[in-house]
């Protein structure tokens, strides 16, 4: 495991906890969810956190199992994801400064569990879509990408869990200011910004 984990230096792995804090910090669908949870309950706001970042690592394990096979295998395949994925990124960052990418409804259904929150992750087409564009560019290709994806996803799951608990338990006041139209979009600027960048450093690697 030391040795498939080798060719992750500590800087890329600092890079990428930078772009996923900008990433867990803009407001989407699974922020609001945990928002209106906590908002019924700090317990029922925390459990959903939790079972978000469990479905975070669904989708990492799925693109770590199947995604590593097929680079490592051809690495032309390789290229095409890191391009694709690129654009993906790119696209994300756009929509989320044109405030598209955001949707307002939330659910606020009284049976709030742990289950529930992993569903309203697990199920987002959107989230496995950006697992693959976000954990290769970041893992590369050859001999221990899977390892290395699981890791930098389970990264990204703890960091999720830490942050969206955080807003599950201050859920009145964080949802106060995230209802301010000039706090949110600023963020989504943030976000946005942070998430084109990354394509275009993707891209260039």
């Amino acid at each position: 495991m030391t040795g498939a984990l080798a060719g992750l230096t500590t800087t890329t792995f600092l890079a990428f906890c930078g772009a996923a804090v900008a990433l867990i910090l803009t407001p989407g669908p699974d922020t609001m969810y945990v928002l209106a949870r906590g908002m019924q309950g700090r317990g029922a706001g925390v459990r959903s956190a939790l079972g978000i970042s469990t479905g975070v690592l669904v989708h990492t394990a799925a693109a770590a199992l199947g995604l590593a096979a097929l680079l490592r295998a051809a690495p032309t395949a390789y290229r095409l994801v890191k391009y694709a994925g690129a654009a993906y990124l790119v696209y994300l960052g756009v929509s989320a400064v044109r405030d598209d990418e955001f949707d307002p409804a939330i659910e606020t259904d009284a049976e709030a569990s742990f289950r529930r929150g992993v569903l309203v992750n697990a199920l987002n087409p959107k989230v496995a879509l950006f697992f693959l564009a976000f954990l290769p560019g970041f893992a590369g290709s050859g001999s221990g990408a899977d390892a290395r994806m699981l890791l930098l996803g389970a990264t990204y799951a703890a960091l999720t869990a830490l942050y969206l608990t955080v807003v599950a338990v201050a859920s009145g006041r964080v949802g106060r200011i995230l209802s301010s139209s000039r706090f949110s979009s600023g963020l989504s600027w943030l976000g946005g910004s942070v998430m084109v960048a990354l394509g275009v450093g993707v891209a260039v690697d």
